[in-house]
């Protein structure tokens, strides 16, 4: 089960994914204190990972925002950022309201991806064909903004969506790589932390999607390790159980 609300409309399939940034900011009581184009450029990042996972086609962002009326213009210029990275020759419509009546100590935002549905997703089965790896490094907090050099690019994370052999992609969020493995492959198998060979924390938060989980063709990837360079990171499964 992944994130994400999928509604069938006659010959269209809609794809709705979210995501939501508290108490990251530039309020005086707020925990992070980062830029509002920051702000809204990760918490895009995260819907709209989701939305591509499912197999959508972004086409709009809606901006919940708590963050103050002058903020908005910030705020657009992170999702315009974001849409930039994607590449997408398709026109993605930006809107929204702002909370104006009452005032926030604390920066909150909410962010709203819609796609439409290109491709059906298969499932992930664990066999001997079946490679996976994480490209990027799980973060959080600070750490976000003092190490963004070890963060998956969005348009790393578009092209590899895109190959031909890629069996799926899955952003890592604040529930860890362990989570997001056993929501990536067969429903009837448990991944356990035991069958896990890897380098990165497996249980560690990975925030604003900093990290995703790509499954793939074995032969693709040397392709894939040229494109992500240091990014990639090869995680072994061993075996595999079914869930009771």
């Amino acid at each position: 089960m992944r994130d994400g609300t999928v509604i069938e409309l006659g010959a269209e399939t809609l794809i709705i994914t979210s995501d939501n940034s508290g108490a990251i900011g530039m309020k005086e009581q707020d925990h992070v204190a980062v830029p509002y184009d920051v702000v809204s450029y990760y918490a895009f990042r995260v819907a709209v990972m989701e939305n591509i996972a499912l197999g959508g086609v972004p086409v709009s962002v809606v901006m919940h925002n708590f963050c103050g009326d002058r903020e908005w213009e910030a705020l657009v210029s992170g999702v315009e950022r974001g849409k930039r990275e994607l590449g997408f020759n398709h026109e993605i419509t930006i809107t929204g309201s702002s909370e104006t009546n009452m005032p926030m100590l604390q920066s909150a935002l909410g962010v709203v991806v819609v796609g439409k549905r290109k491709d059906e997703l298969p499932e992930v089965r664990l066999d001997d064909a079946t490679k996976f790896a994480v490209i990027g490094k799980p973060l959080v907090g600070d750490k976000v903004v003092k190490e963004a050099s070890e963060i998956a690019p969005l348009d790393l994370f578009c092209w590899i969506s895109e190959q031909d052999g890629v069996q799926a992609v899955l952003p890592v969020g604040s529930k860890g790589i362990l989570y997001e493995l056993n929501e990536l492959v067969e429903e009837d198998v448990e991944v356990e932390e035991r069958m896990v060979r890897a380098e990165l924390d497996l249980y560690k938060s990975s925030g604003p999607a900093t990290c995703f989980i790509v499954a793939y063709d074995g032969g693709l990837e040397n392709h894939l390790r040229k494109r992500a360079g240091l990014h990639f990171n090869r995680v072994e499964i061993v075996g595999g159980q079914a869930r009771a």
